[in-house]
């Protein structure tokens, strides 16, 4: 009987220390699940608050950082790593890298007008470039700083105006009148057209309506003015 009730004692224990140990399993595993919950939320609630390209600059930023890696690498190896990139890039990628390119406008837009003042300045001088060299440089010698006229600089009877200078100011400034009329002439208004508007901007949105979707609404319209639409 000793030996029985020892043994049932034995097993009672036995159960006693598997229930524990399932329990502290049991503890650690729901521990762990909340501490990934929270680091999950925590790193959703990081994503939520990096901006909408967030993801594209990451790739982006890794993909210099790689193209850097293999530049590097291929002058190590003696190399001329933009012939190596052009092996690997098929004809159909090529042609269409070719049209985007040839599609990008080079004109940045409108920023400010320092910007853009700068930009016009530029395509001027391009435009009004000195034909004879000779006398340009005898001339920025004779005058010195002069010729490069400050805020403090009296430039009145220091230089001498060519005619065929004078003639090359007055072409430039009428290609620009004539180029500034012809992006800001005004459509002429015909007085038998339909008024089918309330508004100068809705007459332009109609206008668009009508040149993508009038060949299909045609009949609708005759209908509804006639009276005759179901």
């Amino acid at each position: 009987m000793g030996d029985e009730g020892s043994s049932g004692t034995k097993s009672f224990a036995t159960q006693q220390a598997e229930r524990m140990k399932r329990l502290r399993e049991l503890h650690r595993k729901r521990n762990e699940a909340r501490t990934q919950n929270h680091q999950e939320v925590v790193a959703e609630d990081a994503r939520n608050k990096m901006p909408q390209n967030w993801e594209a600059r990451k790739r982006r930023a890794e993909w210099i950082l790689n193209d850097q890696k293999e530049r590097e690498d291929a002058a190590k190896r003696g190399e001329d790593y933009d012939r190596l990139k052009l092996l690997n890039v098929s004809a159909v990628e090529a042609e269409r890298l070719e049209r985007k390119k040839k599609k990008k406008n080079p004109d940045q837009g409108f920023s400010d007008f320092e910007a853009a003042t700068f930009r016009q300045y530029n395509r001027l001088v391009r435009t009004m470039a000195p034909k004879d060299m000779e006398r340009y440089e005898s001339q920025k010698e004779r005058y010195g700083e002069a010729f490069y006229a400050g805020p403090n600089t009296i430039v009145h009877g220091l230089h001498e105006d060519r005619p065929e200078a004078v003639d090359n100011l007055v072409k430039s400034v009428e290609d620009q009148i004539a180029k500034r009329n012809k992006y800001s002439r005004r459509r002429m208004h015909n007085d038998d057209a339909d008024i089918d508007y309330i508004n100068e901007r809705n007459a332009k949105f109609n206008k668009k309506l009508d040149r993508f979707y009038g060949e299909h609404t045609a009949e609708i319209k005759q209908n509804l003015e006639r009276g005759t639409a179901v």
